[in-house]
């Protein structure tokens, strides 16, 4: 049985049933613990993937950082496993190279000296070897600028020869002295230092394969401090010359190529100077070694620039070169430039020919104009194996037909069609000899002029004169010529005016008091 409720025992009411807001006041908060529950799990999910992140990060670079140091240990090792060689080398060289300087310096008492003839490579080696082995600088850079017919064969000669110097870094720094980074002397080296840097240009690039390490190669330059600190202040009082002379637009290109191929024969190069490197190369692009010299000078990473710089300044063919230089043809065209640049040559070449201060000399300065661009483009083609993508067929038939005017316009005229006067039978000077810049100049006074008489009556007939001499074949495209009068000794010379009349005249001339044949007044073209 059930035990029964004690009368005497308080008795509590039952709890009410929850309500609606009570349930929805539980709900929210499981909702809203499940949200802080994913907020919080997406977080450390987070953090977690952020510290594995930073860890492969740390990883990978303590591994970059192990290989470098490898790499570095490795290569410290090497020098200096190659240093008692390369010494050895050098100690050999040096020791060569000082007794042939004796031998050349104190010839033996039966020895005959004998200066080496220059007409063969041979013969030019062994002249250059003698300057070398006497570190006589001043002889070589005179012997060398003497000789620019020879640039191919002293490119080849030169780095042999500077094998032979005792120091070629200070050799060289000797001989282009006279004209870099500023004329020294008188005023005729200053005027001739532009000249002469093709000179300095292929002195220092010959240096570099002799101040390479016989074992490290280009890792390791064989150069002293004490020289390549000489090097640096040079290049700096380049630089400070350069303003002085008014900045890189009053700077000749010579001299701006030996600047550049100077601090980078000396790995000089610096970063701050960056944007005046590439100032200056922009400014001398159009040189051949420009686009290795940027690369060299640490310009790679600016040539985009470069190039749409360039292109902005119609300079297409030399921006060409700079992209296939760093290998960028895909993201430059270069068929696309090539054909602008013809395009603007044209231009160029009708607006010549529009010009009226150029009407004597347009049709040549044009066709000039055309001829090069052309050739440009050719040589771009037969460079880059563009044949497929541009054929040169119409370019070679165009520059064809522009020689082929240029050759008949020098070809000489007909005896037929020359001018003719009828006087005394000599030959009428060409049309345009007072225009032109080489005509024959005679150094003998002009013979008088005679004005024709009004009441005169017209003669019957012309006398026709014989053909014209060979000097004045060509007209005003002829070579220049010095008359000489013991070249022809039968011509008389005429020396004011005539006492009598020069040649019997036929019986058409009567009426003529003074018995002289009449004479036209000279002809102004």
């Amino acid at each position: 049985m059930g035990s029964l409720p004690d009368p005497g025992e308080l008795t509590h009411p039952p709890p009410p049933p929850p309500s609606f807001d009570d349930f929805q006041r539980q709900t929210s908060l499981m909702t809203s613990c499940t949200l802080l529950w994913k907020e919080l799990s997406d977080h450390f999910s987070s953090l977690e993937q952020d510290i594995i992140k930073k860890s492969d990060d740390l990883k990978a670079k303590l591994q970059a950082l192990n290989n470098e140091t490898q790499q570095s240990l490795q290569a410290l090792e090497t020098r200096e496993s190659s240093i008692s060689k390369s010494m050895s080398i050098v100690f050999d060289n040096l020791e060569k190279t000082a007794k042939m300087s004796v031998s050349f310096s104190v010839p033996s008492a039966d020895a005959q000296i004998e200066e080496p003839e220059v007409d063969d490579t041979e013969g030019l080696l062994m002249k250059l070897r003698s300057f070398c082995h006497k570190m006589a600088a001043k002889q070589f850079w005179v012997f060398v600028t003497s000789r620019k017919k020879e640039l191919e064969l002293f490119r080849s000669e030169l780095p042999k020869a500077l094998f032979d110097c005792v120091d070629p870094p200070r050799f060289v720094l000797e001989a282009i002295s006279e004209v870099f980074p500023v004329a020294a002397g008188n005023n005729s080296s200053a005027n001739n230092s532009y000249d002469l840097g093709w000179a300095c240009v292929l002195l220092l690039e010959s240096l570099i394969p002799v101040m390479v390490d016989p074992v490290l190669g280009k890792e390791r330059m064989l150069v002293t401090p004490t020289i390549k600190g000489k090097a640096v202040e040079i290049a700096e009082a380049w630089k400070k010359s350069l303003e002085e002379r008014g900045g890189i637009e009053n700077v000749k290109t010579p001299d701006v190529h030996t600047f550049l191929q100077h601090l980078v024969t000396f790995g000089i190069v610096k970063d701050d100077d960056v944007d005046l490197y590439r100032k200056l190369v922009v400014a001398s692009a159009w040189r051949k070694q420009m686009p290795k010299l940027a690369v060299s000078l640490g310009l790679a990473d600016k040539m985009p620039d470069m190039i749409k710089e360039l292109i902005g300044r119609g300079q297409q063919v030399d921006a060409v070169h700079f992209t296939y230089e760093v290998g960028l043809a895909d993201r430059f065209p270069p068929v696309p430039m090539l054909k602008a640049f013809l395009k603007d040559a044209k231009k160029a070449a009708t607006s010549i020919m529009e010009d009226p201060n150029n009407s004597g000399r347009a049709a040549h300065m044009a066709a000039k104009k055309e001829q090069s661009a052309i050739r440009a483009v050719l040589r771009c083609i037969e460079e880059y194996k563009l044949e497929n993508d541009f054929p040169s067929d119409n370019l070679k038939k165009r520059l064809s037909e522009l020689e082929k005017v240029k050759i008949e316009k020098k070809k000489p005229a007909s005896p037929a069609a020359k001018r003719t006067r009828a006087s005394n039978g000599g030959p009428m000077p060409p049309a345009k000899a007072g225009r032109s810049t080489n005509a024959y100049v005679s150094s003998f006074p002009s013979p008088p002029t005679y004005m024709r008489s009004p009441s005169h009556t017209q003669y019957p007939s012309a006398v026709a004169y014989p053909a014209m001499p060979a000097v004045y074949a060509h007209g005003s495209r002829s070579p220049s010529y010095v008359y000489s009068p013991e070249a022809h000794p039968a011509s008389p010379a005429i020396v004011g005016a005539y006492p009598v009349s020069p040649v019997n005249f036929p019986a058409a001339y009567g009426g003529y008091s003074n018995g002289m044949a009449p004479a036209y007044q000279q002809a102004y073209y």
